[in-house]
C-alpha cells in the first residue's frame, strides 16, 4: 500500500464553539467511533500559516529570535505568519512576511514541505517555503510591535541548524521541520525537484 494521508471525515452529530479569539478559536464535536460510540474532541481552529526557510548564496538560513509566551521562551525561528486573508495564495503570503519580519525579499521561489503542526488538537496546517536568490527588500522597514519589536535575526549555516536540532537546542516547529526537510532534499533529487510555489494544497485551497 501507499504510505500516503487520505482525506477522511467521520460523523458528527453535535458541535459547538466555547471560545472565539481574535486569530482562532475551540470548536467541540462529538463524533461517531468506529464501534458506533460518541466521543467528544475539543480542538483549535486556525486559519492556517506559511513559513520561509530563506537560503542565502553562502547556504545560510536566515532566522528570527523571538519570544513566545506560552512557552516561556525565546525561539530561533525561520520567518513565518498567519493566512489572514481568506483565500490568499500563500506565496504572496510568504513573500509578505519575509519582508515584514526580515526587511528581504525572494526570486526563487518553491514549496518546501506541508505539515499539520499538532492534529490532535489543532488544526493548523503550515506550508513552508524555500526561498532563494535573497536581496535587502526595498522602501522602509515594516513598522513591528509588541514581541515582534524585540525580535533579532541571524544567518547560520545549515548543518549548525542541523547539530541544534538533534542535541535538543532548538525546538520551532517550522525551522526543525524546514531544516531537516531542507537537509533530506540535497541528500535526495536536490532542490530542483521541489515542487512549484504555487503548488496546490488542499489543507488550504487557495486562489490563483
Amino acid at each position: 500500500m501507499a504510505i500516503k494521508d487520505t482525506p477522511e471525515e467521520w460523523r458528527i452529530t453535535a458541535t459547538a464553539t466555547p471560545f472565539r479569539g481574535n486569530k482562532t478559536s475551540v470548536r467541540t464535536d462529538d463524533v461517531v467511533m468506529p464501534d458506533g460510540s460518541v466521543a467528544r474532541r475539543d480542538y483549535q481552529v486556525h486559519p492556517g500559516s506559511v513559513a520561509i526557510l530563506a537560503l542565502d548564496e553562502a547556504d545560510r538560513v536566515l532566522v528570527v529570535r523571538q519570544y513566545r509566551h506560552p512557552v516561556r521562551q525565546k525561539l530561533w525561528e525561520i520567518p513565518a505568519g498567519l493566512l489572514d486573508i481568506p483565500g490568499e495564495n500563500p506565496l504572496h503570503a510568504a513573500q509578505r512576511e519575509l519582508y515584514e519580519e526580515a526587511h528581504v525579499k525572494a526570486e526563487d521561489w518553491r514549496v518546501l514541505t506541508d505539515v499539520y503542526t499538532t492534529p490532535g488538537g489543532c488544526d493548523e496546517s503550515v506550508r513552508i517555503f524555500l526561498a532563494r536568490d535573497l536581496s535587502e527588500a526595498e522602501g522602509e522597514r515594516f513598522d513591528v510591535s509588541d514581541e515582534e519589536a524585540d525580535m533579532e535575526q541571524a544567518r547560520v549555516a545549515l548543518p549548525e541548524l542541523v547539530r541544534g536540532v538533534l542535541a535538543g537546542e532548538l525546538h520551532n516547529n517550522a525551522l526543525v521541520v524546514g531544516v531537516m526537510s531542507l537537509t533530506a532534499a540535497l541528500a535526495g533529487d536536490g532542490l530542483e525537484a521541489l515542487r512549484p510555489a504555487d503548488a496546490e494544497w488542499p489543507a488550504r485551497p487557495f486562489d490563483a
